[in-house]
């Protein structure tokens, strides 16, 4: 009995086997009728830079002479390119740009081939993309401040940047006195930085722009739009005349009181003195430069007096500062102010002011009590051009005649600054 049962138990398993054998025979049969799978060698080291809705995959060949190609694919698979490769017997590198990738976080994977059409296991990176979104989000880097130094030159102090904002480097434009262009670049420090631009031309501007990488091995280079930015200076030089310290003038019949020479003009009501023939004008024997000065002792009153000069030539577009240095006395019931308006025909009356660029009040109806004749004051105000013009520049206002010992000033000296 017992022998019996070894018998058909040996059957058993020898049946079982035949069985699975005929299996495993079938599936490969099936699935491995060409023989076993054949994986070529894949890429090393590969990297991904990011671009401007590019980036450029870099890889090495270090094993499998019989890679013929690759194919990189994006777009999860959907899109590919393919590179034809040429082996030596060394390492070899791969190098390719792939376009046409959109803005943001991009996956690839590369796969290499050989010339039976057997393939590598694939390999997967990802890196990011760049465009419009980042281009936008990029701005000219701060200037903290430009001005024109003593030789001719403009310092500019640059605005610090975080270290890892991605500037690179600023392009600048300028022209010098001799109207040549010039083109220079300067390179990005994050701090402390400040750039020299030589023999500048006066009253210009210089343009600007600034380099960026989204990221240190990025192989694009984005660009601000050029950004013009003025150079603080004083440019009286350029577009007033006779503006102090030490004004011009002819004196009158008084051998004191006089007008104020060319290119000043003064209207009628600012000639209070030698019968209204002249005044708005003072040199002294005591004093050892001329003024402009209303001085209404003697009951001399000023009724709507204007004093003022038009600009040589037309100021480019900016900003600008008016300084007027003076000292003062008395001022009872007076209004008096320092102004700017468009044009070289005049400027406003006190009702239209606000038709002027700019204006500051020197008095306005108040009071006001002296200071030492030695100590000169300063005031200024600012207006803005939009477009290149001609400015006039001057003073004017109404100054009371009564009063002991009346009411006095001197305008000693005028600024313009450009800003």
């Amino acid at each position: 009995m017992k022998r019996n049962l070894t018998i058909v138990t040996v059957i058993t398993i020898m049946a079982i086997w035949v069985a699975a054998c005929t299996k495993i025979d079938d599936y490969k049969s099936k699935y491995m009728s060409g023989g076993g799978i054949i994986y070529t060698g894949k890429m090393d080291s590969v990297k991904i830079f990011s671009g401007k809705y590019r980036a450029q995959l870099n890889g090495l060949f270090t094993s499998d002479p019989n890679i013929m190609k690759y194919r990189i694919f994006t777009n999860s698979g959907l899109d590919s390119m393919e590179v034809v490769v040429k082996r030596t017997s060394g390492v070899d590198t791969a190098k390719t740009i792939i376009p046409n990738l959109e803005e943001g976080t991009q996956s690839f994977e590369i796969r290499t081939y050989d010339s039976a059409g057997n393939s590598s296991v694939p390999v997967f990176i990802s890196a990011n993309v760049y465009g419009a979104n980042y281009q936008a989000s990029i701005v000219n880097r701060g200037v903290a401040d430009a001005s024109l130094q003593t030789d001719g030159s403009a310092k500019i102090t640059w605005a610090d940047v975080s270290a890892d904002a991605g500037v690179q480097y600023m392009q600048i434009k300028f022209s010098d006195v001799s109207n040549v262009l010039h083109d220079t670049v300067v390179y990005s420090q994050p701090a402390n930085l400040t750039t020299s631009l030589p023999n500048i031309k006066v009253g210009s501007t210089f343009s600007y722009r600034t380099a960026y990488l989204p990221n240190p091995t990025a192989i694009d280079t984005f660009y601000t739009v050029y950004q013009d930015h003025s150079v603080k200076a004083d440019v009286t030089k350029v577009y007033l005349s006779n503006y102090g310290p030490d004004l011009k003038g002819t004196l009158g019949s008084d051998g004191r009181f006089g007008t104020l020479n060319a290119p000043w003009v003064s209207n009628a009501g600012a000639l209070n003195k030698g019968g209204g023939t002249f005044g708005g004008y003072q040199h002294a024997s005591w004093q050892s430069a001329g003024v402009i000065t209303w001085e209404t002792w003697g009951k001399t009153p000023v009724v709507d007096g204007k004093i003022y000069q038009a600009t040589s030539a037309p100021l480019p577009a900016g900003n600008y500062t008016v300084v007027f240095n003076y000292y003062s006395e008395v001022q009872q019931n007076s209004s008096v102010y320092f102004i700017a308006a468009a044009g070289n025909t005049g400027i406003p009356s006190l009702a239209n002011l606000s038709s002027s660029l700019g204006y500051a009040a020197m008095y306005n109806g108040a009071n006001v009590g002296a200071t030492s004749p030695n100590v000169t004051e300063a005031k200024s105000f600012n207006f803005t051009l939009t477009s290149p013009q001609t400015v006039s520049i001057g003073l004017l206002g109404n100054v009371a005649g009564s009063g002991d010992p009346g009411n006095y000033f001197e305008v000693r000296s005028i600024q313009l600054i450009q800003n």
